[in-house]
């Protein structure tokens, strides 16, 4: 009973909670019981706040009793090491902030806690979200339940691993890579990228075209819950976007136009997740829509101009936390992210001339022939170790090798555009899920929501026909 509870949806939860078949208390205490087994594994929390949120699901449960209740009141919803709250550490993955205090709450955070969100942990991320597996000198190695031995994706991986596991009902994540997409695919889930200035942020991540925060869930319809939650605008973050709700529920899928490239010009996914990709593609033509291959002529120019702006932005942001003295300390994915030559304003504004030629072909070949969506990998393999380019591991991993395993970088050169995650198989070699990303037209949300609702209600979600097996 306690698995079971522990991995009911958000929906469902809220639901029962308003009916009284189930109280907050019961469903923290399941979730908690389900960390206590599968932590040692996983290793998906940094740290726990266990007894406030017991505090918490009490008062919750009063609010259902009085009408009170907000929209995600009595949730257990774990929160990536990245988004500060207030006198909670905030470690980001590094032993050189292992004993920071946050002093203020971002606004993804303020917003879960503002609806009724408990936050009973925090989720391990790589240091400074930096690469695209969840591993650190801070907090060790974070693995998929699907498969120890493999990753759960990063930066967002210990959300991703969370959720899997059955740790938690609802996790945030960040995504300036694919950090919410990767975790998503790798962990079975459902996780979306807004467009930029959907989740409105703090400065300087307001200003960073790359990046947004967003919800990962194990339903599409958590995801929606989640999203209404924390988008909006927000006073002082002039990047951020007018109020759009997302329905509840969506059309058929019937007359939808699907764009499909395997490969997006040049990245090479491995069998298993061509042949998953075939599967779905038969079941969306079972459910009336039209799914036409197409090759988009982009090239690994993609990744230079994402390194190119990761190392102008990102990487001035990043040195200016950290003392140069202080270096030895650091992962080697980062050390090598701050030891690259400095990047030249012709450059970055070069990548920039790129990133409009890619939206252009984008348009050219996808939007402006009448397609709804364009439909592709999130990643090239399921195959990727948990510790990846750790110390020891066998492994290397730059920012080149880490962008050229994963799919998901060309829409944060392209920011604009709404992206999720759908899984649509199991790789047979990894038992790893496969995840497929739904690329909608800038600022579009609803557009890739109707395709994932329309596959999750003919294939039933992913966890209510299996679970991991945490081997």
């Amino acid at each position: 009973m306690i698995d079971e509870l522990a991995y009911l949806s958000a929906t469902d939860a809220v639901a029962a909670f308003r009916s009284r078949d189930l109280s907050p208390v019961e469903l923290l205490d399941a979730v908690i019981a389900r960390a206590e087994a599968t932590e040692p594994l996983v290793n998906a929390f940094t740290d726990t706040y266990y007894e406030q949120a017991a505090n918490q699901a009490r008062l919750a449960a009063n609010a259902y009793a009085t009408g009170t209740a907000r929209p995600l009141e009595g949730l257990p919803v774990a929160v990536k090491d990245e988004p500060q709250i207030a006198g909670q550490r905030l470690t980001q993955g590094s032993v050189l902030f292992k004993d920071e205090i946050a002093t203020k709450t971002d606004p993804i955070a303020q917003r879960i806690i503002d609806a009724g969100g408990i936050v009973h942990a925090r989720t391990t991320t790589p240091e400074f979200s930096s690469a695209v597996v969840t591993w650190s000198f801070a907090h060790g190695i974070t693995r998929t339940p699907w498969n120890l031995a493999m990753t759960s994706g990063g930066s967002s991986g210990g959300s991703g691993a969370s959720l899997a596991a059955g740790s938690s009902i609802l996790a945030s994540g960040s995504d300036i890579g694919g950090s919410i997409r990767i975790p998503a695919a790798m962990n079975g889930l459902i996780g979306f990228k807004p467009p930029w200035g959907r989740v409105p942020e703090f400065w300087p991540w307001n200003r960073e075209p790359y990046a947004a925060s967003g919800p990962l869930a194990r339903t599409v319809s958590d995801v929606v819950l989640f999203e209404n939650v924390i988008s909006g605008p927000l006073v002082g973050d002039m990047y951020s976007l007018p109020p759009l709700e997302l329905p509840a529920t969506y059309p058929a899928l019937a007359g939808m136009r699907i764009a499909l490239s395997p490969d997006l010009g040049f990245f090479n996914p491995d069998r298993e997740t061509i042949e998953a990709l075939e599967t779905t593609d038969e079941t969306l033509r079972s459910l009336g829509a039209s799914v036409d291959l197409i090759k988009l002529d982009w090239t690994d120019r993609a990744l230079e101009t994402a390194e190119t702006h990761l190392q102008f932005l990102m990487g001035s942001i990043l040195r200016g936390s950290v003392p140069e003295e202080s270096y030895d300390a650091l992962t080697p994915y980062v050390r090598d992210f701050f030891n690259e030559d400095p990047v030249s304003v012709e450059e970055w504004i070069e990548s920039w001339k790129y990133a409009d030629e890619m939206y252009a072909e984008l348009q050219k070949k996808v939007f402006l022939a009448g397609y709804d969506v364009l439909v592709c990998p999130t990643v090239e393999s399921t195959s990727i170790p948990a510790d990846f380019g750790r110390p020891g591991s066998g492994s290397t991993a730059s920012l080149t090798d880490m962008l050229a395993v994963v799919m998901t970088v060309p829409f944060n050169v392209l920011g604009k555009l709404p992206v999720l995650n759908m899984p649509i198989g199991i790789a047979p070699s990894t038992g790893v899920p496969i995840g497929m990303q739904i690329v909608g037209p800038p600022n579009a949300d609803p557009i890739p929501f109707r395709l994932a609702a329309g596959l999750e209600g003919a294939n039933g979600p992913l966890f209510d026909r299996m679970r991991p097996g945490l081997s």
